[in-house]
């Protein structure tokens, strides 16, 4: 596994979209070679490891057509859209070379080189179920595909196509997709069990790594020995010795010891890639509380073991989920942030979603609408990432705390999320508390396990807005800590040791007055 620190920042960014954006805003052709050094810093968010480039890739001439001709699809996104605007899907990859419209292989090494100046790595896709319908490999080695027969493209006509390859032999070969849907009718379904197939994906992510410090691996589950065998039953030989994904990282990894792999995953398929030797996986679970709003849910995930939760990537949307903004509104959306970016493990943030943009962009094109951007998330969310830049994210201890009812009889509590980040050795400390929910919500934190707060007195500093209150730490210890949130609020307190009283600021409504 390569080495990181326990804190990450990936963004992504939809690659032809941003340059379609520069392009526009200063009147001339903007590629990856060429990308202004404004642009280029206002990328960079405090905190950020890594710049995702989604879709740099070449993509194939047959999608985009298929594309087109549903383009009908894509005007709830962009209305205004033209033929133009459709490029075909970033998952549909005709080719591992960078699309030369957007820079090219020079182009990418240019951005890349001045990324790490500035401290940020770089990560690409790899797409391991499926090739482009027009990729070589459908022609030149169809034995790489999985192949079927003409009853099953009688049978499942979408999920099966005829081709023909270059020595003139016509065959039935089957589209990419995944069990529980038909298959997507611009892919092929590559047959990992062929030893040569393999072999040929491995030299695939080699040239890969030797562009980039990190690969996301699309619906990287496909592709366990289990899952792969049960969809193409019938269709493919046993499974080779190793399971891809071993042999595949392993290959990489000795020739690229710090290369990163992360994985897209469902099924709770998580720790299984984990084990073979992914460095972080999607957590869907914690998506799917979020949107739920189910805190007690969120809650038990959150007591995972530490070790675990430092290899899990949270996100509130990325390019294959609707926009955060749309589905939580305003208010839903700063805890929700607070919580993603303050928790253990890596945070994936995706391109507009600081601004609060609520067009959830089809992979096929190029261009977004324009939108009202939201400065209240944007501010939120630039104090946050300034926030998680200090060390006791990276290098200090986490806890979930235990939030007791305020009162006999109170179940608000329930609503609360309180955790803390320490560092012992440099007297860092910070206490997170959370309401997700609409309603006012009371609580006493169980705070004894921090043992170093009795018999001092603290000044607690909401780092989202400076304010300033007093505690003794040994009444904390006692009682439990007494907080009062408004719906939809949360606080990221930073603990400092106090040799005075200090006066509490009050304001006449809302609860700083009554949170401790």
């Amino acid at each position: 596994m390569a080495r990181f620190s326990d804190k990450q920042f990936i963004y992504e960014i939809n690659t032809w979209v941003w340059l379609t954006e520069l392009s526009a805003h200063y009147k001339q052709t903007i590629t990856l070679e060429n990308v202004p050094e404004d642009a280029l810093n206002a990328l960079i968010k405090p905190g950020l490891d890594y710049i995702w480039l989604m879709g740099v890739w070449q993509r194939s001439e047959y999608g985009r057509q298929i594309g087109l001709k549903w383009k009908h699809e894509y005007t709830s996104a962009l209305p205004d859209l033209t033929d133009d605007d459709v490029i075909g899907s970033a998952y549909a990859i005709a080719d591992y070379r960078v699309d030369d419209r957007i820079g090219g292989r020079h182009g990418l090494a240019v951005l890349r080189e001045r990324l790490r100046q500035r401290g940020v790595r770089l990560i690409l896709d790899f797409v391991p179920n499926h090739v482009a319908f027009d990729h070589p490999w459908v022609t030149q080695h169809p034995e790489f595909i999985v192949q079927g027969t003409q009853h099953d493209l009688e049978r499942a006509p979408t999920d099966w196509f005829t081709s023909t390859d270059v020595g003139g032999t016509t065959r039935v070969l089957a589209h990419g997709r995944d069990p529980y849907f038909p298959g997507w009718s611009d892919t092929a379904q590559l047959n990992i069990f062929h030893p040569a197939a393999r072999e040929a994906c491995i030299y695939t992510v080699l040239d890969i790594a030797a562009q980039c410090d990190g690969v996301r691996c699309d619906m990287a589950m496909l592709l366990m020995n289990n899952i792969f065998a049960s969809t193409w039953r019938g269709k493919v030989s046993h499974p080779l010795q190793k399971d891809y994904w071993i042999e595949m990282i392993g290959a990489v990894r000795h020739q690229h010891p710090d290369f990163l792999f992360m994985a897209e995953v469902y099924w709770e398929k998580e720790y299984d890639l984990l084990l073979q030797g992914f460095d972080f996986c999607y957590d869907k679970v914690f998506y799917d509380r979020i949107i739920n709003l189910d805190v007690t849910q969120l809650r038990q995930h959150l007591v995972a073991e530490l070790a675990y939760q430092q290899r899990l990537v949270r996100f509130l949307e990325n390019h294959d989920e609707p926009r955060a903004y749309d589905r939580l509104g305003t208010l839903r959306s700063m805890p929700a942030a607070t919580l993603l970016c303050t928790l253990p493990g890596a945070t994936l943030l995706h391109q507009g979603q600081f601004e609060g943009r609520r067009a959830k962009l089809p992979v096929q094109i190029k261009r977004s609408p324009s939108e009202r951007r939201h400065h209240k998330l944007v501010e939120h969310y630039d104090l946050l990432l300034k926030e998680t830049t200090h060390p006791v994210y990276q290098q200090g201890d986490f806890f979930l705390f235990h939030v007791n009812p305020a009162a006999q009889g109170s179940t608000s509590h329930n609503n609360l999320l309180a955790y803390g980040w320490w560092n012992e050795n440099t007297k860092d400390y910070r206490l997170i508390v959370i309401n997700l929910t609409e309603q006012r919500s009371r609580g006493r934190i169980d705070l004894s396990p921090w043992i170093w707060l009795r018999g001092r007195r603290w000044a607690l500093i909401n780092r989202l807005d400076g304010m300033e209150f007093a505690r003794q730490g040994g009444a904390a210890n006692k009682d439990g800590l007494f907080v009062d949130l408004d719906p939809y609020e949360s606080f990221v307190f930073e603990f400092r040791l106090e040799d005075a009283p200090a006066v509490s600021p009050t304001r006449s409504t809302g609860t700083y007055s009554e949170v401790f």
